[in-house]
């Protein structure tokens, strides 16, 4: 259905041409058909899906339309800042000939300039329901004229804590039978039903599938390649494709930062975004890979919602999550509004264990292959030890620490009369996969794609114990350390000799 077909305001009308919306995405379709007749609804739907064009246009058709005489203000309930302040930039530019005014209230910034742009009036009022609480119960923002209500995001909401905030603030809203309300979510679990249940009239239910959207329009490559080539194989991939945008997933916030480094000291001009970023920097390098003036993002899960960018060239996945479905929030960003995109995903030998649940969630085998040499570029911070704010913080702990080490190791050694040789023992052969993956022949690496999911979990099973079990008649095992694998000697005889981390839970994967 195109917007045309729709009857509408014609000053929204013509926002929304501008904006260049023509065609409703599955899920505006849906809301529209039943939202601009004032129905409560809520919807199932994933994040990149127009589910806020979708809210944003019923609420200002309303509004225009003067369908409730008593209704002359709209609030949007969102969990993050980032995202209150990409709904009020989608308000502004939907409602840029409207005369209809917006604004976004949200925490850790100041609440000067949020009182200023209540008092000259607002007819959009976007926010987290922190900040949105705190207005209110200081008096400075008043909800009784507040007409329409949408959530979005309703679950994250109540993974972060907001259940509690929810319900205060809808005491503070007009009762259900004068207002319209909209729950938008990923989910519709019980937390969701029940809101809707208890503070919506007559909801209809609309349910859009992730996996239409998602997966199937997206270019995805797996790519097998040891941990300590991660960071060769990222960088031979932004010199060959040179992506206009990317956005590269890790699973910690550590990693985002050691990450960020490196990629700086091979002059790949970057921005980390955490959770732990000052408000006030996370709205400028958003600001900044938003428009362009970086290319290059890098983010965990948690502080990745809500971002929204149009024509994502790329993303990464540096680390595979360790849930599935955030495998598919994470690809799903290059394949908005039914656009293509490509997403790559390096698979390393700490990794694997994480691929078959992934697999099984969206119910198809991703494209692998090995990552070759040719591929790996040279690393200038290969050799350097990165150091990062926290470490210096705790430096001085560190230090007296390894002074009591020492101190007992001395000792030990003075009573057994013995040399400590654990001195002059430095990694002299750090573990590197790059031979069974980067040198692999032809044949293993048909083998790897013509197998199934099961298959490759036995294949990983016996390629990353094989070693571990070898080198046991030597006397040596695997430890994991700082993202590698080092081989050192054992003092446990043969029968004892400890098994690899990644053995330990490829076992209990397998329920072994």
């Amino acid at each position: 259905m195109n917007y045309t077909e729709l009857t509408l305001n014609e000053s929204l009308s013509r926002g929304i041409s501008e904006a260049g919306y023509v065609k409703c995405t599955p899920v505006q379709e849906e809301v529209l058909k039943v939202s601009l007749d004032g129905s409560d609804l809520y919807v199932q739907s994933q994040t990149g899906t127009g589910k806020t064009a979708a809210f944003l246009i019923t609420i200002m058709q309303q509004l225009l339309s003067g369908a409730r005489e008593n209704s002359k203000t709209a609030l949007v309930l969102v969990p993050t800042r980032e995202l209150a302040v990409q709904v009020e930039e989608e308000a502004c530019k939907l409602g840029k000939f409207t005369g209809l005014k917006s604004a976004s209230f949200y925490g850790g910034v100041g609440y000067e300039e949020q009182i200023k742009r209540i008092a000259e009036g607002i007819d959009v009022i976007i926010g987290t329901p922190g900040r949105i609480i705190d207005l209110t119960e200081s008096k400075k923002l008043n909800l009784k004229n507040v007409g329409y209500l949408a959530i979005d995001e309703a679950d994250r909401m109540f993974d972060m804590g907001f259940y509690p905030d929810l319900r205060k603030i809808l005491r503070f809203l007009p009762d259900s039978e004068n207002r319209q309300t909209m729950l938008f979510s990923a989910t519709l679990n019980s937390y969701v039903k029940n809101l809707a249940w208890e503070y919506t009239k007559n909801a209809r239910e609309i349910t859009i599938e992730a996996e239409n959207i998602t997966v199937d329009e997206i270019d995805q490559e797996l790519i097998h390649v040891s941990s300590d080539d991660k960071i060769s194989l990222l960088l031979g991939i932004l010199a060959r494709e040179k992506p206009e945008s990317l956005i590269i997933f890790c699973n910690t916030k550590k990693m985002c930062q050691i990450l960020s480094k490196r990629l700086t000291l091979n002059n790949v001009k970057n921005e980390y975004i955490i959770g732990d970023l000052p408000q006030s920097k996370r709205l400028k390098i958003m600001d900044k890979f938003k428009y362009g003036k970086i290319s290059c993002l890098i983010a965990t899960d948690v502080a990745a919602r809500g971002i929204d960018v149009n024509d994502l060239a790329m993303v990464v996945n540096f680390d595979l999550p360790n849930e599935a479905e955030n495998y598919v929030h994470r690809i799903g960003r290059t394949a908005r509004a039914g656009k293509s995109g490509k997403a790559y995903t390096f698979c390393s030998e700490q990794d694997v264990y994480s691929l078959m649940p992934i697999e099984r969630y969206i119910e198809k085998q991703i494209p692998s292959r090995l990552a070759e040499a040719a591929e790996l570029a040279e690393d200038k911070s290969k050799n350097v030890f990165i150091r990062l704010d926290d470490d210096r913080k705790n430096r001085r702990t560190e230090d007296r620490k390894s002074r009591f080490s020492d101190s007992r190791k001395e000792n030990r050694t003075k009573s057994s009369g013995k040399k400590d040789k654990s001195d002059n023992k430095k990694v002299s052969s750090k573990r590197s996969f790059k031979k069974e993956y980067s040198r692999s022949s032809k044949e293993e690496l048909d083998k790897l794609n013509s197998m199934t999911s099961e298959e490759r979990m036995k294949y990983y099973k016996s390629k990353f114990v094989s070693e571990s079990k070898n080198a046991g008649g030597k006397g040596k095992s695997f430890r994991k350390n700082n993202n590698n694998l080092h081989r050192t000697d054992s003092k446990l005889p043969k029968n004892q000799v400890k098994k690899s981390g990644l053995f330990d839970k490829i076992k209990r994967f397998f329920g072994k």
